[in-house]
């Protein structure tokens, strides 16, 4: 399993060899160190956990200056589960090379924060008619029948207004169009979660 942290840098687009316009989102992956490997016999499970970014040291807790020591002070720690063991030590670095272009990866990452939201945002509800006497209700979501089938009660997993966004995504199937090694840049085929700055893992 090829894995990467990232920082979405934005949408842009390229072209292909026929002059094709391919849309595709920027992702900068400056080298991630391992700062740990977790093996079944310690742990109970395989996993590496991977550090990236650059924080402060004032602003990062002295167990965890103890757990990078020697390694940097990382903004970002993620833990990446395996099927097997790996031949990763702690200190090695990883960077875009581990990808290639064509590679077929998914995603996550947390997506937009768009605050509270109606029913018609969130959902795609339609909303009332335009006319025909409709007044002040043009986005409401309507009954919620929470009479006699409900008992009285709004029943779980009512489609109602709430906060919207903010929330882990992960995408698959997006394929590497570019790998720039000298720049820690991958374009990646198609939209991805977040915002600009957003901390993405790219799974392959």
């Amino acid at each position: 399993m090829k894995f990467l942290l990232g920082e979405k840098i934005g949408m842009s687009q390229i072209f292909d060899n026929e002059g094709n316009i391919i849309p595709v989102a920027l992702i900068r992956a400056t080298p991630n160190v391992v700062v740990q490997i977790k093996t079944k016999e310690k742990d109970g499970y395989v996993g590496v956990q991977v550090g990236a970014g650059v924080r402060k040291v004032k602003n990062i807790a002295k167990p965890q200056r103890g757990h990078f020591a020697g390694l940097g002070n990382f903004r970002h720690v993620v833990e990446f589960r395996l099927n097997q063991s790996t031949a990763l030590q702690r200190g090695e670095r990883i960077d875009v090379s581990v990808f290639a272009e064509g590679d077929a990866v998914k995603v996550s990452g947390i997506s937009k924060s768009k605050g509270f939201q109606g029913v018609v945002k969130r959902y795609g509800f339609h909303g009332a008619p335009a006319t025909h006497g409709t007044k002040h209700a043009h986005r409401q979501p309507g009954s919620i029948g929470g009479g006699g089938r409900a008992g009285g009660k709004v029943i779980k997993g009512m489609r109602m207004a709430g906060r919207m966004g903010g929330e882990r995504v992960s995408v698959r199937n997006l394929k590497v169009v570019k790998i720039d090694k000298e720049n820690n840049m991958v374009a990646i085929k198609g939209a991805v979660p977040g915002r600009r700055g957003t901390l993405l893992e790219i799974r392959g």
